[in-house]
């Protein structure tokens, strides 16, 4: 499929950036930011926000910020900040001397709460959780008022000051905004602002007994950064009221918040708490195993930098929800691998063929294509010999009407090789087929005959003397379903787990080309599909990852549509 059968995506907040710009508003500037919270491992939704950010203000001659909103030392680690930095790094965009921290800024976050408090737009409140939750309403009742909202400011700058100095118990007082227990919008209803919390945070350590909450820390941080566009998921429009409260009562630089519509991906769960529960429960091998979205996950299992951001241009960016279908994920790494990996032949399932009239310590260097599609590729010698191996299922004893590859009697070609012709199986002793004898025609290598007959089949191989005994892993979709988050009957998204999402073989072989390839290195297994060398890999034991088959069945999908 050409790239040009794709329309070009909308993007409706560049209409707003550009509308500011002829306005001079920011005086033109552009500023936007990534700011995950540390809680987790980046997935492909985050890549969309983290290509958008950064691509926009590449686009618009600004500048991006990577700025981690840590503010629930509870639930954030270093080793997430680690991994969220090679992630974004691994995409491709570099953030220069801007990388931030909410916490670079819990002073100044507090000397802004003291000034609510001074200015009768913030509360020291002694009701629990769970009695907040209760005083708060629903949707359709309004909430009611905390007996400590009239509190004097005075009392209010002292509890808030021995709450910061870790007088009282945690979850015993909270710090409220003071704005509007009947309001439509629940998150309006005097939200907590800071809560008494004893826990060691990776970057400040026992420094602090308050954290602010998110909704507080977020807009702040993003208007002393001076950001000028903030740019968030729709999850966050009932927020954006909140966020604008903070800025006017605060008196502060006032950026512009906007939505849009959050990556949801068929077959898939895009969800860090969700993920969380997969890794913890053994569902997965990790944050980075290859059946995961996670960009770690991606990463091994051999997806390129180049295919994400490729599919998120692709996406678009919209304010509507909608669900991608996993085929153009795979369609796009497809596209990308396609260009750029070398060929290689390898076996996955082995069956063992002796030419019969092949000399016996002859061994041929055939000469192999590396890369059709790449015209400075070059090529690359590949030994054949008496013994080789094809794939089991490239042989049938009695085959159908249309299976075109080898059968008795039958002759067909092997790759960059000769003709070969099947004369007799030999069976074991539980009557399995346990090996192949054939003869092949001499004048035929290369893989062309001279007297120029034809054959139907061309079919991969490797030498039993060259081959390197590889683990070949290969994985499907983790979900069974198309939409795992609304599985039906009130399921929970792991009834949903794929069981055959993974298979390990072992007893592959593959040609001695590969020997020394290094992790992450892409390859095309002529025939079987695209696959990268694994971390567990090593000389002695090569281990390869599935990236994607070859069939690409995002092609098909559009053929269906039109």
């Amino acid at each position: 499929m050409a790239g040009d059968e794709i329309q070009t995506p909308s993007n409706f907040i560049k209409h707003i950036i550009e509308e500011d710009l002829k306005n001079n508003k920011n005086d033109g500037r552009v500023h936007t930011r990534f700011p995950p919270e540390p809680n987790g491992y980046l997935h492909i939704g985050h890549a969309k926000s983290i290509c958008l950010n950064f691509g926009l203000a590449a686009e618009y001659n600004g500048l991006c910020n990577l700025r981690f909103d840590d503010t629930n030392p509870i639930k954030e680690e270093q080793e997430y900040v680690d991994a969220i930095i090679e992630d974004v790094k691994w995409l491709g965009f570099d953030w220069g001397e801007r990388l931030y921290y909410s916490s670079d800024y819990f002073s100044q976050l507090y000397s802004y709460a003291v000034r609510l408090i001074e200015d009768g737009s913030a509360y020291v409140c002694d009701l629990s959780a769970d009695e907040i939750r209760e005083y708060r309403g629903t949707l359709r009742e309004p909430g009611r008022e905390s007996p400590y909202r009239n509190r004097p400011v005075d009392e209010n700058l002292d509890l808030f000051e021995r709450m910061k100095n870790g007088e009282f118990p945690d979850g015993s007082r909270t710090l409220r905004a003071k704005i509007d227990m009947a309001s439509g919008n629940i998150n309006m209803r005097d939200p907590v602002i800071y809560r008494i919390q004893r826990a060691a945070h990776h970057r400040t350590g026992d420094e602090w007994r308050i954290y602010p909450m998110y909704d507080y820390a977020h807009c702040v941080s993003d208007s002393i950064e001076g950001i000028t566009h903030s740019l968030c998921t729709l999850e966050f429009e009932d927020h954006r009221p909140l966020y604008d409260w903070f800025l006017e009562r605060l008196r502060i630089f006032h950026p512009q918040q906007i939505e849009f519509a959050r990556l949801n991906i068929s077959r898939a769960v895009m969800s860090k708490r969700k993920m969380l529960k997969l890794v913890e429960e053994g569902h997965v091998n990790g944050w980075d195993d290859p059946r995961m979205l996670t960009l770690s996950g991606l990463r091994r299992r051999g997806y390129t930098p180049a295919s994400i951001r490729n599919f998120c241009e692709r996406i678009g960016v919209a304010k509507a929800s909608s669900t991608v279908d996993m085929a153009l994920l795979e369609y796009c790494v497809r596209e990308d691998l396609n260009k750029r990996a070398p060929r290689v032949m390898a076996v996955l399932r082995p069956l063992r063929v002796v030419i019969t009239n092949y000399p016996e310590t002859q061994t041929d260097e055939l000469e192999a294509i590396n890369n059709p599609e790449d015209p400075d590729a070059g090529t690359r010698k590949v030994p054949f010999s008496k013994i080789i191996y094809i794939e089991r299922d490239d042989f049938m004893e009695d085959p159908p009407k249309k299976f075109f590859r080898l059968a008795p009697g039958r002759e067909v070609r092997l790759r960059y090789a000769y003709f070969i012709t099947c004369r007799d199986v030999v069976r074991d002793e539980s009557g399995a087929i346990n090996e192949l004898h054939c003869t092949y025609d001499p004048e035929t290598r290369g893989g062309d005959a001279p007297d120029g007959r034809k054959v139907k089949a061309t079919l991969h191989w490797v030498s039993e003397a060259h081959a390197l005994a590889a683990e070949v892993r290969l994985y499907d979709h983790l979900f069974n379903t198309e939409d795992p988050d609304n599985s039906g009957d009130g399921a929970d998204f792991r009834t949903c787990l794929n069981p055959d999402s993974m298979t390990v073989l072992d007893g592959c072989l593959v040609e001695p080309s590969l020997s020394g390839a290094g992790p992450g290195s892409g390859f095309q297994f002529e025939r079987l599909g695209y696959f990268s060398v694994d971390p567990d890999s090593s000389d002695e034991r090569p281990v390869f990852n599935r990236t994607v088959t070859l069939r690409d069945t995002w092609a098909k999908i559009r053929k269906n549509k039109k």
